[in-house]
């Protein structure tokens, strides 16, 4: 401690307090102010101390409601769209059976002729004693389809069209499908966003930004890319082990024993499966949403990071983060995989029990019936398998769609304003509080309560208090952003009576933390379009910023990065005020609007509210210092 240019004392804090010099005075004096300040203080309930908390994620658990589906299916178009898509599945898998039954009965008729060759004439199946050569009896002698087969190459060009027939079918359905999916998930985005963007503020205070940012990432993405393959394949293999079961049951009506049990089976492990993997995939969509959040707020503050040598600290929570997310998608792939291997394990027992059926319980003549049979069992094994697989994946991809939802039918704040006040309101700017309370949501405590104030037209005000006091509370009730009892009039006009649109449009603020969009110095300075150039530049000229938007090569069409990151915070702040010049509302509120800019900034947006808005009705908050 220095005291007429002398080292006076020297040690540390508690050396030199008990040294006995001023310095010893002085802190006694500072510790006895706190102590007075302490119990003079007016107490508070404690629920006035409790700052709001992020909610924790809701994760649903159990099925997918049928309500999902049903919503799902009614934002791709309606029940005419789906009717339409279950005939495109029906008639392009039909056309495919007519192809394999079509081969089946050339393959036969094949077979009639070539062992009756010598015997045109004797067409049953018999064994004489005179005669060792057993004769097939022709069954499709009097078919009307047997002139298709008359020659090969008829029987060519008629299969040729049916494979063509295939393939425009096929392709017209998925198309279809894919657009039909591609609508869907534009309708359910649109949802969302319409219901984000009209929620309440509480919902955004209590909900961190990389929880909404996975719904719109990873869970749109879901709809967009996975769900589509997803969908397509099930309701495919749904219709395709239909019309097998149907081939085989017609062929060998004792396949179909093995098959139903092999279903049963199937929905039975289906179930067990569903029942880890869908909880597991709901974890794995909620621990990814810290893992957005962590990173966003990382990159808005990598400067600070940076200074304080923060990063490996920030790397090792993201690890934690995404070793979270990570090993729930791990278990996630291992229920997958151990699900895969007993489906192949009841696959392989099925195809040995059909080909045991076919070759020695039933004795059949023709090799057609015998080929079609074994190689739609075979096929049918790896359709279940796969079917299942997809199925099961369904339900899990169904619940992105869900988490979708459920953003998608948010509170949305209340608008029940109707009375549209005269154009040039508000003319004066008289703001009156009368007997006002505040509370951010109908189960809370009020924030503010029975608040009475009258601010006169062009005053100017300056709400001074701690951190903490309502000084950004009473901003909230003036927009209308939280739940509102009491009146606050503006010009002797009820606001509640007023839309929201057209009340926050008519008051200007310009807030801490200046808002930028991504875009153009036009877009920020007029959103919609409603001034001319010249009063743009005006504008810029009354704030001092005209020379540096000239100086720019593409002017008021110059980009401004997200957030004005390619601006300054003074150069952002003005940007906000010419914002507010451009409106000329009568009133203007500055929620501690110098609090982070240069002197020099500060005494310019001062000049510029006595200048401009001398007229106006100007409400400042500023925090005790």
């Amino acid at each position: 401690m220095l005291e007429d240019g002398k080292i006076k004392a020297s040690g540390s804090y508690s050396d030199i307090k008990a040294s006995g010099t001023i310095f010893t005075r002085l802190a006694s004096q500072i510790e006895d102010e706190d102590e007075v300040r302490r119990k003079s203080a007016v107490p508070k309930e404690k629920e006035e101390h409790e700052v709001q908390v992020l909610e924790k994620e809701a994760k649903a658990s159990g099925n997918v409601p049928w309500s999902v589906y049903r919503d799902f299916l009614n934002a791709g178009g309606g029940t005419m769209n789906v009717v339409i898509l279950i005939l495109g599945f029906v008639l392009s898998q039909s056309s495919d059976s007519i192809a394999e039954y079509f081969v089946t009965w050339w393959v036969n008729i094949e077979q009639v002729r070539s062992s009756n060759a010598s015997t045109p004439t004797a067409l049953t199946v018999s064994l004489n004693d005179s005669d060792s050569r057993p004769t097939i009896e022709d069954p499709y002698a009097d078919w009307w389809l047997r002139p298709l087969f008359s020659d090969s190459e008829k029987a060519i060009a008629y299969y040729s069209a049916l494979c063509i027939s295939i393939v425009v079918l096929t392709l017209a359905r998925s198309i279809y499908f894919y657009n039909w999916c591609l609508t869907a998930s534009t309708t359910l985005h649109k949802y969302m966003m319409d219901n984000i963007v009209y929620s309440s503020m509480l919902f955004f205070s209590k909900n961190p930004s990389g929880r909404i940012l996975n719904r719109f990432s990873k869970d749109i993405g879901s709809l967009d890319e996975m769900l589509p393959y997803t969908l397509l394949d099930t309701v495919q293999i749904g219709v395709r082990v239909v019309a097998i079961s149907i081939v085989i049951g017609s062929l060998s009506y004792w396949i179909v024993i093995p098959s139903i049990v092999i279903v049963v089976l199937f929905y039975i492990l289906r179930t067990v499966y569903l029942q880890t993997s869908r909880d597991v995939k709901r974890i794995e969509s909620i621990t990814r949403s810290p893992i957005f959040t962590h990173l966003s707020t990382s990159l808005q503050g990598l400067t600070t990071i940076r200074a304080l040598k923060a990063e490996q600290t920030l790397t090792k929570e993201f690890d934690i983060y995404q070793n979270k997310n990570t090993a729930a998608y791990f278990m996630f792939l291992g229920a997958s995989r151990t699900f895969g291997f007993w489906l192949d394990a009841i696959c392989v027992l099925y195809v040995a029990a059909a080909i045991f059926i076919l070759l020695f319980v039933k004795s059949e003549t023709f090799g057609g019936n015998i080929g079609l049979a074994l190689t739609q069992a075979m096929g049918i094994t790896g359709m279940f398998q796969w079917g299942m697989r997809q199925w099961s994946e369904l339900e899990n991809q169904m619940t992105s769609v869900q988490r979708v939802q459920e953003y998608a039918v948010l509170k949305q704040e209340a608008d029940e304003g109707k009375y549209q006040p005269p154009t040039e309101w508000p003319d004066k700017g008289k703001v009156e509080f009368d007997n006002m309370s505040l509370q951010y949501s109908p189960n809370e405590p009020f924030i503010l309560k029975k608040v009475t104030i009258v601010v006169q037209p062009r005053e100017k005000v300056g709400i001074v208090g701690r951190t903490g006091a309502g000084k950004s509370s009473l901003i909230q009730a003036l927009f209308r952003l939280a739940h509102v009892e009491g009146r606050i009039l503006i010009d002797n006009i009820d606001t509640k009576t007023i839309p929201l649109k057209r009340l926050r449009s008519s008051i200007s603020i310009i807030p801490q933390e200046p808002v930028l969009f991504s875009g153009t110095f036009r877009r920020n300075l007029d959103p919609f379009d409603e001034y001319k150039d010249e009063a743009l530049w005006n504008a810029l000229e009354e704030v001092e910023l005209k020379s540096l938007v000239t100086e720019l090569p593409a002017g008021l069409n110059h980009r401004v990065t997200e957030g004005g990151g390619n601006l300054s915070v003074g150069q952002r702040q003005l940007v906000c005020l010419a914002r507010a010049i451009l409106r000329n509302n009568r009133i203007l509120v500055m929620d501690e609007a110098t609090s982070n800019v240069d002197p020099q900034t500060d005494a310019l947006i001062q000049k510029t509210i006595r200048k401009t808005f001398h007229d106006c009705t100007v409400s400042i908050n500023e925090r005790y210092r």
